[in-house]
């Protein structure tokens, strides 16, 4: 099989319009690039090494921003990578749901500490001992709909990609075998997201999509990114994402999002996640007092610290770095905020092998550990 590389990069640096430039101006110390050619390199790496089918990523400092891309839209095809392309943003959009829960919390329609069946009654099996914070959190010891055979990998064979459900279907599918007393401790479960849109729903009279799309993305003007419902393709322009079944490639692109809802059926692009985590975690989308309880987090034993729909990484240089992590058949991305206002998302289409922990976070730490 031929594989073809094509690289796409774009540097471009923003200017403030209309601005004298005074000798103190001229004196000051400029602020430091970003590493274009480094980032490159990485983004090359993952799809010589066969991590990677395409790979995209963004870094945006207030000042100025990266684009790149590497790789083809296709497998054996000569179409490049389009930095710009959409894609499946998988658990990202967890994210997006509780920041929605915590604007809610803002206006007063619940608290975090309320117990979720005060909220919804009857849906959650001991819903009056598990708190709002608790689903957001992934403590609430909610057992995993995804964990259960049939509901990732085993979808792919025939049409059941096409398969619609509803968010009652998921919740049965997880509840049928949640254990009397739940699991203490942290547990990352799917299905708290899910049980977190229909609170958003019931709360409100509203879809979640009408409530996300009201409440971020049109303020936000985050005009590549959606809620695709039952529709199983990605807008144009896309890289084509691939899983294994069976030990053969299988194109994953077109899929029904619907199995994964409020825990994962976003398509976004790497400028509308920068955009979204900058205005987020710059407290432009809730209160202090509400960012401030999604920034606290739990130990998971893994290498993140998980708050309230964000997950917190330390990066080798010591700087930490906030945002979302998430991975649908085909596609993996990385969304991430450091405090002083450098943002990344890298998005990579997973091909021969997996990419190893190490690759991802030297890619990230090049893209926010500032030069000193």
């Amino acid at each position: 099989m031929t594989r073809k590389r094509i690289l796409t990069a774009v540097l471009t640096l923003a200017v403030a319009a209309g601005l004298g430039v005074t000798a103190l101006d001229a004196n000051a110390e400029a602020p430091p690039k970003l590493p274009g050619a480094e980032l490159q390199a990485g983004l090359d790496a993952l799809v010589d090494g066969g991590a990677a089918s395409a790979a995209l990523l963004r870094v945006d400092d207030g000042r100025s921003h990266w684009s790149g891309a590497a790789g083809t839209a296709e497998l054996n095809g000569s179409a490049p990578a389009d930095p710009r392309g959409h894609f499946r943003i998988g658990s990202v959009t967890k994210s997006f749901v509780a920041t929605v829960v915590l604007q809610l919390v803002d206006e007063g329609l619940l608290g975090l500490d309320d117990p979720i069946g005060e909220h919804l009654p009857g849906l959650v099996p001991g819903g009056g001992d598990i708190t709002v914070r608790q689903i957001l959190d992934h403590s609430s010891g909610l057992h995993d709909y995804m964990s259960e055979p049939g509901m990732s990998t085993n979808r792919w064979r025939g049409d059941a990609r096409f398969d619609s459900y509803e968010p009652g279907e998921l919740l049965d599918i997880a509840f049928a075998t949640t254990p009397d007393e739940p699991e203490p401790g942290w547990h990352y479960s799917n299905t708290n997201y899910i049980v977190a849109g229909v609170l958003v729903e019931r709360l409100t009279g509203n879809t979640l999509a009408d409530e996300i799309g009201a409440r971020i993305l049109d303020p936000l003007r985050m005009r590549h990114t959606s809620l695709p419902g039952d529709d199983p393709s990605v807008p144009e322009p896309h890289a084509h994402g691939y899983t294994t079944v069976d030990g053969a490639f299988v194109d994953a692109t077109e899929q029904n999002p619907s199995l994964d809802w409020a825990a994962g059926e976003m398509i976004s692009t790497t400028a509308d996640l920068n955009r979204f985590f900058g205005a987020l975690l710059g407290g432009r989308l809730t209160s202090p007092e509400a960012l401030q309880a999604m920034r606290t987090t739990v130990p998971t034993g893994t290498i993140f610290e998980y708050g309230l729909g964000l997950q917190e990484f330390a990066l080798p240089c010591g700087t930490t770095a906030t945002g979302h992590g998430g991975q649908l058949l085909g596609y993996l991305t990385y969304s991430l905020r450091t405090d002083d206002g450098r943002v990344a998302t890298l998005n990579y289409n997973p091909y021969e092998r997996g990419a190893t922990q190490e690759e991802i976070t030297s890619i990230l730490a090049t893209a926010l550990c500032r030069a000193a």
